[in-house]
């Protein structure tokens, strides 16, 4: 009853603050973002305050409970209930819990690409309290070990079809005392553990929660790597406050629980695993889940699954408009799409050639404090400002010299703001309500995205490497990436 009055006087706010601008042409889709972002941040905070800590495994959990028998995981031609994930990630806990010893606070390293077991041994490790790291299924050599070195695991689980790029680093593995399982029934490499049949052969009833009772929401959760430079990728610290946050990414964009979701964006990376598998979960729907993205058959299967939402990153969309048209271009179910980077004139082309399809912008980064939702659709726009999102968090564009490399001060030593319509360098003050988890073994890096005394002595802000311009409107658009840095 609190929670509904709270929601009811906050929503009236928005809507007083809002009614000045009545005459905007974006009021009633600034109203509904404001009104979204209201009960986001009531669900946020109920989260936070309840005891037990509640996870998105609870959030998964009560779903398995809510709808055993709906679909959660379509795989090629195999199809998993909510209930039969929940007990597959029970098998595989019992199995890890037992042969590998795992416990409450110990880092996994999942090493395969997109497929059910990436999802059930996520699950799975977070049942116990363990924490995942998740490499990036195309590295080798050096740079394998690097990413693993990073988040001081002792435990591998690795897809059948890397055992090969296992055995190139198992010398190294092994002096450094890491428990090696690949997922197969058998493995005759010395150092090398088979799970798959320890896993059929343990039972699939319910861990106990007190398996994990000392994780929070400000537990790390996850390692998701980062280039972001041209150096060594980075392990960005995820905490279970920042998979929440993300997983309401779908909740913005209006995705509705009978929503079918096509995953082909690889579950190492925020975009795939943060929005998309946890939104997902958050949302209680059903996720078709491919092994990579094929444009050629992309639209096949959209009409084979029924799917509803797709994600897209990069040139995804590009890819897409550059195959041979099609009668039937426009005969399909997709009425949403969510992702970033999208360029404004492959956006045209895309909604031209593919009809009516909402397409719902995002910026931010995977170690990044503060985002934007261009949730008005506004072509070539990387998000909106917004009156409420602006209250919550503090950030700013400011001048800088891209000949010398860094903010312009002025003659106190402080950085300068830029005013609408021009470009500058987006930053976002590292507060309580917007932390910064930094990288996980890498000090030095950790501290080069941090500007200090940026507008007042002793303030601190995370400096994403964009440059960013705001127009009169509020939309943010993308320019450029600073240094050595792309994104």
């Amino acid at each position: 009853m609190i929670t509904y009055i709270l929601y009811t006087a906050l929503a009236g706010l928005a809507l007083l603050v809002l009614l000045p601008r009545l005459k905007t042409r974006y009021f009633f889709q600034d109203l509904s973002f404001a009104i979204s972002s209201i009960k986001i941040a009531i669900s946020l905070n109920t989260i936070k305050k309840r005891k037990p800590f509640y996870s998105i495994l609870d959030g998964f959990l009560d779903k398995v409970a809510k709808h055993p028998h709906k679909k959660f995981i379509i795989f090629e031609e195999s199809s998993y209930t909510y209930s039969q994930a929940d007990k597959e990630s029970n098998k595989v806990a019992r199995a890890l819990s037992t042969h590998a010893g795992l416990k409450e606070g110990d880092t996994v390293a999942l090493f395969l690409g997109n497929e059910p077991h990436f999802v059930w041994l996520w699950l799975a490790l977070t049942k116990l309290g363990c924490i995942s790291s998740l490499l990036n299924c195309n590295i080798r050599s050096k740079s394998l070990m690097h990413c693993f070195s990073c988040c001081d695991a002792k435990f591998l689980v690795a897809g059948a079809d890397l055992k090969q790029a296992v055995e190139e680093v198992l010398p190294t593995l092994t002096e450094q005392g890491v428990r090696v399982f690949i997922l197969s029934e058998h493995c005759e490499v010395e150092g090398i553990e088979s799970l798959s049949d320890k896993v059929q052969l343990t039972s699939d009833q319910p861990l106990s929660p007190q398996l994990r009772a000392n994780v929070n929401i400000k537990s790390p959760a996850l390692y998701i790597y980062t280039s972001g430079t041209t150096g060594l990728p980075k392990a960005a610290v995820i905490d279970h406050e920042k998979l929440w946050m993300a997983s309401f990414f779908q909740s913005i964009a209006a995705v509705r629980s009978d929503d079918v979701l096509f995953m082909y964006l690889p579950l190492y990376h925020s975009s795939g695993f943060l929005i998309g598998l946890c939104g997902a979960i958050e949302r209680g729907i059903t996720v078709v889940l491919t092994r990579k993205f094929s444009a050629s058959n992309f639209w096949n299967d959209c009409r084979k699954y029924n799917v509803t939402v797709i994600q897209y990153i990069g040139e995804i969309m590009r890819y897409l408009c550059n195959t041979p048209k099609r009668d039937n271009d426009k005969d399909h179910k997709v009425r949403l799409a969510l992702g970033n980077g999208l360029r404004s004139d492959t956006w045209e082309d895309f909604l031209q050639r593919y009809g009516d399809i909402c397409i719902c912008e995002c910026y931010g980064a995977t170690e990044g404090n503060v985002g934007f939702v261009n949730y008005c659709g506004k072509v070539g726009a990387i998000g909106k400002e917004n009156f409420l999102h602006k209250m919550g968090y503090k950030y700013a564009l400011i001048k800088y010299d891209t000949e010398k490399e860094e903010p312009v001060k002025n003659s106190k030593g402080f950085c300068i703001e830029v005013p609408k319509g021009e470009t500058g360098l987006f930053v976002g003050k590292i507060e309580k309500r917007a932390p910064f988890g930094g990288y996980a073994k890498n000090h030095q890096q950790t501290e080069k995205k941090k500007l200090r005394d940026v507008f007042v002595k002793g303030d601190l802000y995370f400096n994403s490497g964009d440059l960013l311009k705001i127009d009169k409107e509020g939309f943010l658009f993308f320019q450029d990436r600073i240094g050595d840095t792309f994104r």
